[in-house]
């Protein structure tokens, strides 16, 4: 017998519900939400039934539903399901998508299926950054561009363009950002310091910088992190002297951008203060 999982956890922080679903049989009679629902197949096979349309369903595609678009599904060749999910109000979903495109309505969306679609990744990263918690501004960073594409490519509404790239106010940003890394940051004070919308914010600090701005965060962090593992600081220290919530979150974006962890990257310095490292040398 298959052993069902059924997850559900509310983001106070987007105001979105968040779905997992692993191990799931059951069918699903003919139904609707009054909410956007944006899903992904993790694991299994279905078959959909959506406003009359018969689609089959596999790992990796996503499906959107409207507010009121009728659908049904059911597992195919006894496949288990495994999916996940976000809900978003409409209250919600117009205040977003009033930021992105300067419309204050709601957006339609097109297509109920997007077969192997790259956003997957990025609907998964944000599914599970609201299971775990995640507190640092990068979950509103990704909920914002999810949306944006989502709109732009799938969508009947059609964005405003910005026709001006406001430079002082990036700059603002970002020596916000250089000064007080060490402390928590949030979206909103980056916005309230520029007086820019959110997603403005992001959308011209992205295109000026070519980074987005947690990303910019980030990267301030660790070159700071290097700094005092250098001066044999321990990693614990450091990711708490650095900003991070705790030492795994550290560790984590430590290796992705340094290619090594923090505690191999302070054994170089303990065993070698001025080490001189070529680019096929074994750690």
């Amino acid at each position: 017998m298959v052993n069902e999982i059924r997850n559900i956890c509310y983001d106070t922080d987007l105001n979105i519900e968040a779905y997992q679903f692993l191990g799931i049989m059951q069918k699903f009679p003919n139904h609707f939400h009054d909410y956007y629902v944006l899903g992904f197949i993790e694991s299994g096979k279905r078959y959909l039934t959506c406003n009359n349309q018969d689609y089959i369903l596999n790992a990796g595609n996503i499906t959107i539903f409207n507010p009121h678009d009728t659908h049904a599904c059911e597992q195919v060749d006894g496949k288990a399901l495994d999916y996940r999910c976000i809900n978003i109000e409409p209250n919600i979903m117009r205040r977003t998508a009033a930021e992105i495109t300067g419309n204050d309505s709601l957006p339609h969306f097109k297509q109920t299926v997007l077969y192997h679609n790259e956003l997957a990744a990025s609907l998964r990263e944000l599914n599970l950054m609201i299971f775990e918690e995640e507190n640092d501004f990068i979950k509103e960073e990704l909920f914002l561009f999810l949306i944006e594409q989502l709109i732009e490519e799938y969508s009947d509404t059609i964005p405003k363009s910005f026709s001006q790239e406001p430079t002082t106010e990036i700059k603002t940003a970002c020596a916000y950002l250089e000064s007080n890394y060490a402390q928590p940051i949030t979206l909103d004070k980056l916005s309230e310091l520029t007086e820019l919308s959110k997603y403005h914010l992001l959308r011209s600090f992205t295109r000026q910088k070519g980074i987005s701005p947690y990303s910019y965060l980030i990267t301030i962090r660790i070159n700071n992190a290097k700094k005092l593992l250098e001066q044999g600081m321990s990693p614990l220290d450091v990711a708490f002297q650095t900003g991070f919530s705790d030492q795994s979150h550290f560790s984590n974006f430590f290796k992705k951008l340094i290619g090594l962890t923090p505690k191999q990257y302070l054994k170089i310095f303990q065993n070698n203060p001025k080490p001189l490292l070529s680019m096929g040398e074994e750690i």
